[in-house]
């Protein structure tokens, strides 16, 4: 029985979410957990936090053995990015693009 968690309009970018998205792929979610706890970057604090939810979906479910959930799949997309500027010298201005992530996480039985 699969059991899904969204969260949207995280502050990261998706590159850098994607690293920690594939660290986690196809791990039990005790292992997940694990290794989230002890990754030093802004996106694994949150995808830990997005899997904490997971499994307390998964809790509220009759018939779902929490023991035996692994990540089936992690998906990490897009979100809008905001668009701010950067004032120069000389009277001119850089764009910074401050990107936005969409993060789905899949967890199922073995």
């Amino acid at each position: 029985m699969e059991v899904k968690a969204k969260a949207k309009y995280l502050r990261f970018s998706p590159s850098k979410g994607r690293l920690v998205a594939d660290m986690i792929r196809g791990k039990s979610v005790h292992e997940a957990v694990g290794m989230l706890s002890y990754t030093p970057r802004k996106s694994a604090r949150a995808v830990k936090k997005l899997l904490d939810s997971a499994i307390a979906n998964a809790q509220t479910r009759e018939g779902v053995n929490v023991d035996e959930l692994y990540v089936k799949s992690i998906c990490v997309d897009e979100g809008p990015t905001l668009k701010r500027i950067r004032l120069r010298s000389m009277g001119r201005a850089n764009r910074i693009f401050k990107r936005t992530s969409h993060v789905t996480i899949v967890l199922d039985e073995i």
